[in-house]
This record gives C-alpha cells, sequence and structure tokens, in this order.
C-alpha cells in the first residue's frame, strides 16, 4: 500500500514504488526456483506505460522468461483495476534478472530444472 510520501504533485504514484514491488515480487519467484537466496542484477526493457492513479487496485504477475547457470531473468507485469467500470489497465513492464546466491553471497548454480 503506497503511503502519501509515494505520491508526486500529479497525483500519481512515484515510479520507485512500483519499481520496489516489482522487485520484491520478482525476488520471490526467482528465490523459489533458485531454491534460496538470490539479488537484483539488472533490471532490463522497463516500460512505463501508464500512471498508476490514486484509487487503483494494483496486481504484480512475475513470471521466469530464461534461465542461466547462475542467473533467471523474471518477466514482470503490472496492471490495475481501475474506476467503477472495473477496467483493467496496463501499467508496466519490465525484466529482472536475479542471481542466486550461496551462504558467502557468492553467484552458484541454479537447481536443474
Amino acid at each position: 500500500m503506497p503511503r502519501l510520501t509515494d505520491i508526486n504533485s500529479n497525483g500519481h504514484i512515484f515510479g520507485g514504488w512500483v519499481l520496489s514491488q516489482m522487485d520484491i515480487a520478482g525476488g520471490i519467484v526467482a528465490a523459489r526456483i533458485a531454491q534460496g537466496a538470490v539479488a537484483t542484477v539488472a533490471i532490463e526493457s522497463m516500460k512505463f506505460i501508464t500512471p498508476i492513479l490514486l484509487g487503483d487496485i494494483v496486481s504484480v504477475y512475475a513470471r521466469e522468461e530464461r534461465r542461466g547457470r547462475t542467473s533467471i531473468a523474471i518477466r514482470i507485469d503490472v496492471v490495475a483495476i481501475r474506476g467503477v467500470g472495473q477496467q483493467e489497465v496496463e501499467l508496466t513492464s519490465g525484466l529482472y534478472t536475479f542471481v542466486a546466491l550461496d551462504a558467502n553471497h557468492r553467484p552458484r548454480p541454479l537447481p536443474e530444472a
């Protein structure tokens, strides 16, 4: 839930707030795949499509897009249900890359798929 400090002068939610929500969702999916700790190492092809408005009901969807030896690319899409008509609006999309970490916080191989 955004706070008052997450709202800009136009009444929109700051992009940084949604980026952090996307990172949380992507990290959950990546950690499940890696079966352990992960770290965000890159955000690629980020696209803000429509501003998030006060009153929007926001949903974040994350799925594996590709896998390397130690890293996982997670596609993250954010949509909102908006207004009395309950219109679904595409808000943003991005590709986040996470790396699996060992006990020393160094990259480690992913488990077999």
